[in-house]
């Protein structure tokens, strides 16, 4: 792997790719992103049940701040990732991964697949444009949305994408990501959500989220 770490300034760990140019998180904090921008705004703490689609599964943070922060019944969590060499990390990584359920994470990492009593998690490898037309639709009940920006991956931000991760989601369901770019929110509203301003987490503007309202 020819990713470097970064330590963010929460002191949490991230890479930083050579080939896109940009950390896998946000400097201001890799641990806080993930819990602020994609798990709280999901409500995942007061759900019962949940089930999660996270695409660019990366280092598995998103997920991880989410298993962490459930205390419901059934969390379900299907991750779409195209680089084994960040998931590979997931492994590697020792004390310095920010999440209690470290070890959840390394199988996921090392056996695609986790299951529990409560705990069921799946990885697809592959490109998300394609290992998403296998997932059935109106599974998701919440959407982690978590590509290198528009401008260094945007095939993973056209509306024609997003009309894809809309007809996989439940009505009512919740998509959230980092970037607010009006680009990301114009294909957004045209692929069918209704779009809203997300949390101001480290970055100087808010991210976004996009609800899913007609079945």
């Amino acid at each position: 792997m020819t990713d470097r770490k970064v330590i963010t300034k929460d002191g949490s760990a991230t890479y930083y790719s050579e080939e896109y140019g940009e950390s896998y998180h946000s400097l201001s904090g890799a641990m806080e992103e993930a819990d602020k921008k994609y798990a709280q705004v999901c409500g995942i703490g007061e759900r019962e049940d949940v089930v999660i689609l996270d695409i660019c599964f990366g280092l598995g943070y998103n997920s991880a701040a989410a298993i962490d922060a459930f205390n419901g019944s059934s969390i379900r969590i299907v991750g779409l990732e195209s680089y084994q060499g960040i998931i590979d990390e997931i492994s590697r990584m020792g004390d310095e991964y920010p999440f209690k359920c470290h070890n959840i994470m390394k199988q996921i990492a090392s056996e695609g697949n986790y299951e529990d009593e409560k705990t069921y998690a799946k990885l697809i490898m592959g490109d998300a444009r394609e290992t998403i037309k296998s997932l059935k639709k109106d599974s998701f009940d919440c959407v982690f949305l978590d590509p290198f920006s528009p401008n260094k991956c945007p095939e993973l931000w056209t509306k024609e994408f997003f009309e894809k991760i809309y007809r996989v989601m439940k009505k009512g369901g919740v998509l959230t990501t980092y970037s607010c770019a009006r680009i990301v929110r114009d294909n957004l509203t045209a692929a069918g959500f209704n779009v809203r301003d997300g949390p101001v987490v480290g970055r100087r503007g808010p991210g976004t989220v996009a609800v899913k309202d007609q079945a």
